[in-house]
Parts: structure tokens; C-alpha cells; sequence
């Protein structure tokens, strides 16, 4: 590994723990400007000072998200993207390149493949020619692999998840992130299986606080090495103190009554 890409890692990862706690905000390009994501400056400051060590975002959001205030917090430029007004919305494309990510400051990069989904073998493409070009230029990888597509039934499924992270290392990436499977167990052969650093997605909002921080402890207990949770941190009515009460369980190892403690007292 390059000294380049340690040292981008090091931005990306806590240095002591050698975990991450990384926002995605990618979502208005999918989704739209959802609650959580609509001044994406205050949400990037409240996430960074509750202890992310990193966020996603898309390109054009460096300039109004990411710099001249607050606390920094890693960048992680996101390249793939399609929105839900396609008739293929699952079938992510390329929207930039590694090369623009470095010019705007990048600590890493991030591309998002649908795995199952009409188009695989083109995202499958693409993100073989980013792996490419990362370890040309020395940049961090993260790979965001899901089971989607017609004929995905549960894309919570452990084979299913196996097989998506191993595409994911196999291929090339730093970073794995793909779905926890909603037990301790099972997803302890996700990452036994995957010869790469796995982080946790965090999917749709939960019903509950305890949820998230069940479902963080067990993956974290499964050997994961982080998460990367978007909606249930910055759609929570406090997103720095989630973000607190998540990195005390990523960083320091605290049980699920403790980190519900400095969710209750911030």
C-alpha cells in the first residue's frame, strides 16, 4: 500500500481504535433533498462533531458542505449515482472521476454497485476501472455493494451478502459496505468471508434509537470495522448526539445501555 493511501486511511479511520464512523449524504441525488439532508452545511457540522470520521458526498456539495467552518471531518466523494425517476433506478453510473475527486480535495472514494440488478456487468465494469485508477493515484476505495434487482428476495440474506462483499474485495476495494443481516452470528461468516474491512450500512430510518444501537453492537461484535449510516444519524432529532452515542460503541467498544446513556444525557 502506498504511503498516500495510509495516510488518506488515517483521514477516513480513527487513528486509535482503527475504526470508522462514516456519514453517507448522498441521497439527494437519489432521492432528492430529504429532511436531514437540506442544509447539508448544518447536518455535515452536527455529524462531524459528534465524532464521524467521515462523510460521502456528491462532488458539486464540496463547496457549500465541506470547507471554511467548524470541526473537518474526512471527504469521501461519491461517483456513482442514478435517481428514482429512472425507469432504472438501481443502475448506477459514473458521474466523475477519481482525478476531479483528488482536485477537490478527497480523503477517498466511494462507488456504489447494484449487484443483481438489470446493468450489474456495467457497474461491475466501472468500478474495476476505478480500482484501477485509486491505486494509481493512492486513494482509499469504498465499495457499497447490495443484492438488488428483480429477482432479489431478501437483500438481507447472508449468502447473498457473502457473495456481494467478496465481489467487493475480489475486485479490489480498501472498504467493503454492505447490509447487516440482522444477527450477530451470521454476519460474523459475512466478514470471515470477506478479506477486506467491512462496514455496516444503516438502510432506512428504524422505528427506534435501540435498534440502530442493537444493530451497530452486533455488527461491531461480528468483527466489523465501522459503519456507514446515513438516515439514522442525520434524520434523528439529534444527529450529533446519535452520531456520539454511535462512536462510543464504534471507537470504544461501550454496550448497547451505555451508548443509550449518552444519547439520553447530550
Amino acid at each position: 500500500m502506498s504511503i498516500g493511501k495510509q495516510i488518506r486511511l488515517e483521514r477516513i479511520f480513527d487513528r486509535t481504535s482503527k475504526n470508522a464512523l462514516i456519514v453517507p449524504m448522498d441521497h439527494g441525488i437519489s432521492e432528492g433533498p430529504l429532511p436531514g439532508i437540506v442544509d447539508i452545511r448544518k447536518t455535515i457540522e452536527e455529524v462531524s462533531q459528534g465524532g464521524a470520521t467521515a462523510i460521502v458526498i456528491h462532488k458539486g456539495l464540496v463547496e457549500y458542505g465541506h470547507r471554511g467552518y467548524g470541526k473537518d471531518v474526512g471527504l469521501i466523494i461519491h461517483l456513482s449515482a442514478s435517481t428514482k425517476l429512472s425507469p432504472l433506478p438501481n443502475k448506477k453510473r459514473l458521474i466523475t472521476s477519481v482525478e476531479e475527486a483528488i482536485q477537490l480535495g478527497a480523503d477517498g472514494i466511494s462507488v456504489h454497485v447494484n449487484v443483481g440488478a438489470e446493468g450489474d456487468d456495467e457497474m461491475l465494469q466501472d468500478f474495476g476501472r476505478v480500482v484501477e485508477e485509486c491505486r494509481h493515484w493512492g486513494m482509499p476505495l469504498l465499495a457499497m455493494m447490495y443484492p438488488r434487482g428483480k429477482d432479489i428476495k431478501d437483500p438481507y440474506d447472508v449468502d447473498l451478502l457473502k457473495h456481494v462483499a467478496r465481489i467487493g474485495a475480489e475486485i479490489g476495494a480498501d472498504v467493503v459496505k454492505v447490509n447487516y443481516t440482522g444477527d450477530e452470528d451470521t454476519f460474523r461468516e459475512v466478514v470471515r468471508g470477506c478479506p477486506a474491512p467491512v462496514l455496516i450500512a444503516g438502510g432506512p430510518k428504524l422505528d427506534s434509537d435501540l435498534e440502530v444501537l442493537r444493530m451497530v453492537k452486533g455488527a461491531m461484535n461480528a468483527g466489523a470495522r465501522g459503519i456507514s449510516i446515513g438516515r439514522n444519524i442525520w434524520q434523528h432529532s439529534k444527529p450529533r448526539e446519535m452520531a456520539s452515542a454511535l462512536a462510543s460503541i464504534v471507537f470504544r467498544g461501550s454496550g448497547v445501555e451505555e451508548a443509550r446513556r449518552v444519547l439520553s444525557v447530550a
